[in-house]
Order: structure tokens, then C-alpha cells, then sequence
């Protein structure tokens, strides 16, 4: 079998099934060959934040080393039908209705774009909650924010973002019920490590080893069925769609509504 990167024993994925979208979308990224390259380059031309190019579709540059979980993970909001538009207006006096910025502190990572814009991620490494900054700013506080939900589209999404953040405002946590866990977290741990090994050469029966086990790939892969190895194409298949770009879409096929009718469907 071909040598494997380490890490490539199972165990050493696990933190996968506990990735919302933005995450999973980051760990493909990445392991870009392309992103890891620029990534290098510009980390030692430039020293501090690094704005990523638009084709990476990354507001700023993280370095490809980090796992989700350690990463500051900053899409851009056409991959995201969640992150919320925001005019934040600083208030000096007590207003009950003003954003506690300190509560948030923990979790909060701040960006400027290109366009001079603030961004925002409320992040614990697990779970994040997007904010796009129209006017003012997150670094002062406490602040009062308002809101501009999209005219069409995304409703639903823009909603649950909003009674994620007003639960994390008040009970600093994450909540668990608002934030739809991953139906079939195995099949990430799957295509990504089946991409790892991919990455280093692995053949189609290296893949199969890794992902099924040796005993079933030694007693099925030369078998009179063929199933073993459709789903080892189909696999890898998936695999270069999704390393190819086709992540980029995570965050959008994972809307409430899909992710039902996915359920239904599976």
C-alpha cells in the first residue's frame, strides 16, 4: 500500500463530525495545492493579515497548517446564505436593546475587506455565525445593530442566523438545536481522508484498504461483484469534485430545506 501522510489513521479525523459547513468547506481548501502554495509565498513577502486572492473566495488568508477548529475561517458572503448585513451604531449610555460586545469577545474575530468593510466570525471552532459590517463597527461596544434581511432567497437562512446570535448574546453558548449537526458526518471522514491518500499517490485499491478495511478489500476487490469497486470509483469520483471547487457549494447545500429534503431522500 502507498505510504500515507500522517495522521492518516482514522482517529486522527474525528474532529470532522463535529464541523458545521464552514468548516468542512475550510478543510478542503486547505489541502488546495494551489491555496497551500500561495499561502507560502505570501506569508513570507507579507508579515500580518493576509487578504486572500478572490479565487480562494476567503475574505483573509489562513494558514493551510490549522484545522477548522484552530482556524479564523472568513468565506465571503455569496458562499454564505446565512451571514447577516449589519449597520452597528456605538451607544454610551445602558440600552437594553444594545449588543453586549463583551460577552463576545471569546468567540469574536474581526476583518477588514478590500472594500474598506468590516467583517465578522463568531466562531468556537465548530459552529460559525458570519456578520458583514455596512457601517460602523464591532470593536467598540456595546453597539446597536440593524439589520438588512434579503429582499428574496435566503429568508430562512438570514432567520436562523439571528436566533443563533440573540441565543449567544444571552446564554453564551452555541446552541446545539440551532446549529443542524451533519446527517452523515462518516461519509467527510471518508472522502477526506480518501483525498489524503489520493494526494500521495494512493491507488484506487489503496483507497479501498483505507476507507473499507483490508480484510474486505483482499476478499471482494478481485470478487465476481463489482460493487466494492463502483463505490470506490464513485468515491473518488466525489473526491475530485470536490477538491476541484465543488466545496465552495457546502454552505448552500446545507440550508434547513435541503438538508430535509436530503434526509428524506437518503
Amino acid at each position: 500500500m502507498t505510504a500515507l501522510p500522517d495522521g492518516a489513521d482514522r482517529a486522527a479525523y474525528l474532529y470532522l463530525s463535529e464541523l458545521d459547513r464552514a468548516g468542512l468547506m475550510w478543510e478542503w481548501l486547505r489541502r488546495d495545492p494551489a491555496y497551500i502554495g500561495w499561502y507560502v509565498r505570501a506569508s513570507r513577502a507579507t508579515a500580518g493579515c493576509l487578504p486572500a486572492p478572490l479565487r480562494f473566495r476567503l475574505l483573509l488568508a489562513e494558514d493551510p497548517a490549522l484545522p477548522a477548529p484552530a482556524a479564523r475561517i472568513l468565506w465571503r458572503a455569496d458562499l454564505d446564505p446565512a451571514a447577516l448585513v449589519v449597520r452597528a451604531r456605538t451607544t454610551r449610555g445602558r440600552d437594553p436593546e444594545a449588543l453586549p460586545l463583551q460577552r463576545l469577545r471569546p468567540w469574536l474575530s474581526l476583518a477588514r475587506g478590500r472594500d474598506g468593510r468590516e467583517h465578522a466570525v463568531l466562531s468556537d471552532g465548530r459552529h460559525h455565525l458570519r456578520l458583514d459590517v455596512e457601517e460602523g463597527t464591532l470593536g467598540e461596544g456595546p453597539v446597536l445593530l440593524h439589520y438588512r434581511l434579503p429582499r428574496s432567497g435566503s429568508w430562512d437562512a438570514a432567520i436562523g442566523a439571528l436566533r443563533r446570535l440573540r441565543v449567544l448574546c444571552v446564554e453564551r453558548r452555541f446552541p446545539s438545536e440551532l446549529f443542524p449537526s451533519e446527517p452523515h458526518p462518516e461519509r467527510w471522514i471518508e472522502l477526506l481522508r480518501a483525498n489524503d491518500a489520493l494526494r500521495v499517490g494512493a491507488s484506487q485499491r489503496d483507497v479501498a484498504e483505507l476507507v473499507f478495511g483490508i480484510e474486505r478489500t483482499r476478499a471482494e476487490w478481485h470478487g465476481p461483484s463489482e460493487s466494492l469497486r463502483s463505490r470506490v470509483r464513485r468515491l473518488i469520483g466525489e473526491v475530485s469534485r470536490l477538491a476541484a471547487g465543488g466545496y465552495r457549494r457546502l454552505m448552500r447545500d446545507a440550508e434547513p430545506g435541503e438538508r430535509r429534503r436530503q434526509s428524506r431522500s437518503d
